[in-house]
């Protein structure tokens, strides 16, 4: 029989008394850590509680402190507490970039500072960097991300849309016209602007690139002049084709080395997803940095093929290839449409190139889509059109480093849980728990001692 003298009890109280401060001090720390540090894992379907790539990437080109003033009162009577709601959307974008400060300035108490800025409606935000500044008002991920996109950009991009031949608008709303198309360039801090080669000497040099999208008459030899010039001097271009006549423009497309071939690509994958067969469904795209990290669907309706000959003073891409169950049709087409070995051409079918080439110490930047109906108003929704078309022009004006894809639909629910159900949870894991399990440890001990 073992005798517990009072030395060797003293020895035992001293032992579990710096063990229950000890765990004491570890509960409190696990508290004070949780309180402090906050680590989140977005489990959700589809990862609808985090940032797209798309966003992360902006954030990551963008230099120097961003400032989000938002402009908004405690209480909105359609959407409630809007400024919980904006400081819960902007913490994501905290997240990555530490140094995105958010103020909150009440437009009721303080009308004078709101129409400095132009502040028109109860939650606006004006996001501010470097001097410049973007006003938004709807609260979506692709919106905030658009407004950094354009913040990031050191100056507006000068887009040319070529006119007087009856060529697709860049603000125009008719079915074949790129007002759509037009209105998402803007969003990404592009400006568009219509050019007249009859009433201007020559294509400014300074324009960050030139469209021709689908004239619908010849152009003039004069006209033709000018392309070739500003061509040779080094201008980026984007030069939408579409089954007619080139009108005028051969001379380019020599230029350029480039061949269409007559006809217009069939695709039976189409069919088989219920779309008509001359809307050619891009899948397979080239190794270019427009195409780098794009898994989406491209549509290109009645679009024909691009041949680039290689030559020693263009490098030049395939960036989407089409149809490769496919043909070019160059008979007459109908629904019961067939490949005929002797005059079609058997798929896959290139249907975009990417040029480019080294002149006066810069790179000179081309692009050839044979479909104007993909950015046109009626198709632009299509797959992920968009994106592709926003790419291209990224990549022709310098900013390919800008090249994104549209933020993720939503497709799943959520739970939010407000702070002080956060604060139960933590209590009760980090707390309440050890405590009880401490306390029973407390009670079995004094229990066999009484034994």
């Amino acid at each position: 029989m073992i005798t517990v003298n009072r030395k060797l009890r003293l020895h035992l109280l001293l032992q579990n008394g710096l063990f229950v401060v000890l765990l004491l001090i570890l509960v409190g720390m696990l508290g004070y850590l949780a309180f402090e540090f906050r680590t989140q894992w977005d489990i959700s379907q589809n990862s609808r509680n985090s940032l797209s790539e798309a966003s992360l990437e902006v954030l990551r080109k963008l230099d120097g402190p961003v400032n989000v003033t938002v402009y908004a009162t405690n209480q909105d009577p359609q959407l409630g507490d809007i400024r919980k709601i904006i400081s819960d959307f902007v913490v994501a974008y905290q997240r990555i970039k530490p140094d995105l400060a958010l103020n909150f300035i009440d437009p009721v108490e303080q009308p004078h500072l709101a129409q400095e800025v132009g502040v028109r409606m109860n939650g606006e935000m004006v996001i501010s960097l470097d001097g410049r500044s973007e006003h938004i008002t709807t609260i979506n991920e692709q919106t905030f991300t658009n407004a950094l996109m354009r913040l990031a950009r050191s100056d507006q991009k000068q887009l040319m849309m070529l006119s007087g031949h009856g060529e697709r608008k860049l603000d125009g709303i008719a079915n074949r016209d790129m007002g759509d198309f037009g209105k998402k360039l803007a969003e990404a801090g592009f400006k568009g602007e219509a050019l007249n080669l009859a009433s201007t000497l020559e294509i400014p040099s300074n324009i960050s690139a030139l469209i021709i999208a689908s004239p619908q008459t010849d152009l003039l030899a004069g006209e033709v002049d000018k392309l070739l010039d500003y061509i040779e001097h080094g201008g980026n271009l984007l030069w939408l084709v579409d089954q007619e006549s080139l009108y005028g423009l051969l001379p380019l497309a020599e230029k350029l080395g480039l061949t269409f071939t007559p006809g217009v690509v069939v695709d039976p994958q189409a069919k088989r997803l219920r779309a008509p067969v001359t809307f050619a469904l891009g899948t397979i795209y080239g190794q270019h940095v427009i195409t780098e990290d794009f898994d989406f669907i491209t549509v290109f309706p009645f679009a024909r093929q691009i041949i680039f000959n290689e030559n020693e003073e263009w490098y030049g891409v395939s960036l989407v290839e089409v149809a490769p169950e496919g043909w070019v049709e160059t008979g007459e087409l109908n629904d019961e449409a067939t490949f005929d070995e002797t005059n079609d051409v058997a798929g896959p079918v290139s249907v975009a190139v990417a040029l480019n080439r080294t002149i006066d110490a810069r790179e000179q930047r081309i692009v050839i889509v044979g479909s104007g109906h993909f950015l046109a108003n009626s198709y632009l929704g299509n797959g992920g059109n968009i994106d592709f078309g926003i790419n291209l022009v990224n990549w022709l004006t310098g900013d390919e480093d800008l090249i994104t894809i549209q933020p993720r639909a939503t497709i799943d629910s959520q739970l939010m849980l407000d702070e002080s159900a956060l604060t139960v949870i933590v209590i009760s894991f980090l707390i309440v728990l050890p405590l009880l399990f401490l306390m029973s440890g407390l009670i079995i001990w004094w229990y066999r001692r009484r034994r």
